[in-house]
């Protein structure tokens, strides 16, 4: 029997690891914490053989010897003290992607697991969509040759989640679009390359679409329950643009939230000197053969990202073993959007 506490109850827990959860045997979740009280009885009236106790003060589940690991679903302004403070209460941690709102704070989160001993895995779920978990195969087999560019497009049509909420608001989010969005294309992308380093990096980041938000127009607005139109804050990125050089390949990509072009495009094109394929975002690929001049579209399952990945972090505990989404294996992803977030404030290239 696993013996866990949620921290954060709200939709990252409520549509994707609840659920998982759910289907894991021999999982107890003995506190499910929200400062929403009605968030964290919510899961509890949803799953009642699963959560044991609602709270509100993640102190309660800190101080319980039979809590093995805390799940840190917060946003992103709180990763960093809730996952250090149930670091240094022995206990392991999953922590949502991003790490923290920045690059030095992460790399204290890690040397912290590391004093303490502890797993510290993050919530790059894409590292377990299927699709990519074959590419990266693909490319250790020689599949592409040599991978020389990779391109990204993280572009949606008028879609700020949450405008003038914690989503747009820099001090909270640590960033817009690229940090929402961006990290996940750009993580798996590292992935599949195989643990690709960064040599240097330039980017542009705008906020053009919502500077006046009451004139914002959209058609759909996620989390808007967090919106606050009349007199929040939007100062982050909501179109992104860079060039990334690593030793294994450049990286170009364009990222939106929103744009006046009404097509939405999510997609990653790997180029290589053998094969090439373009990966649908969250769905199959299509690769073709450069010797054959054969189009393959792949067609497996994908089973459930958030399952395999929730499934792979409660196994490792057993064991202390490093997964491929632990903190040391997701450290370049969060310095390289650290890095391109400085670049487009600078409006410099960056070299390391």
């Amino acid at each position: 029997m696993r013996t866990i506490a949620v921290v954060g109850c709200g939709r990252i827990a409520q549509g994707a690891h609840f659920p998982a959860f759910a289907k894991i045997e021999g999982l107890k979740v003995k506190y499910a914490c929200d400062l929403i009280e009605s968030k964290a009885q919510h899961v509890k009236d949803t799953y009642p053989t699963l959560v044991e106790n609602v709270i509100t003060d993640y102190n309660i589940a800190l101080a319980d010897p039979e809590v093995e690991a805390v799940y840190v679903l917060t946003p992103n302004y709180t990763h960093y003290v809730v996952a250090m403070d149930a670091l240094r209460a022995g206990k392991h941690v999953f922590c949502e992607k991003p790490i923290t709102v920045n690059y030095e704070l992460s790399c204290e989160m890690a040397e912290e697991a590391k004093k303490q001993g502890k797993l510290l895995n993050i919530g790059v779920v894409n590292r377990y969509q299927r699709s990519v978990e074959i590419l990266e195969q693909m490319n250790r087999e020689g599949k592409f040759g040599n991978i020389y560019h990779v391109y990204i497009s993280f572009r949606r049509y008028r879609g700020i989640p949450g405008l003038g909420g914690a989503f747009t608001t820099k001090a909270q989010s640590g960033g817009g679009v690229l940090i929402d969005c961006g990290i996940h294309f750009l993580d798996l992308v590292l992935y599949i390359l195989g643990g690709a380093k960064i040599k240097n990096v330039t980017c542009d980041a705008y906020n053009e679409m919502a500077k006046d938000m009451k004139a914002y127009k959209y058609t759909g607005m996620w989390a808007s329950d967090t919106a606050d139109i009349e007199n929040g804050t939007n100062d982050v990125d909501d179109y992104i643009s860079g060039y990334i050089r690593t030793d294994k390949a450049s990286i170009s990509f364009n990222g939106s939230w929103a744009q006046n072009i009404g097509k939405e495009e999510h997609f990653i094109d790997i180029l290589g000197d053998k094969g090439g394929a373009r990966l649908d975002y969250c769905g199959q690929f299509t690769f073709w053969d450069g010797a054959t001049l054969e189009e393959t579209r792949s067609d497996h399952e994908i089973p459930e990202m958030f399952l395999c990945e929730d499934k792979a972090f409660l196994e490792a505990i057993g064991n202390n073993e490093k997964t491929k989404t632990h903190i040391d294996n997701i450290l370049e992803t969060m310095k390289l959007l650290d890095t391109l977030y400085k670049s487009a404030e600078i409006k410099k290239e960056i070299e390391f």
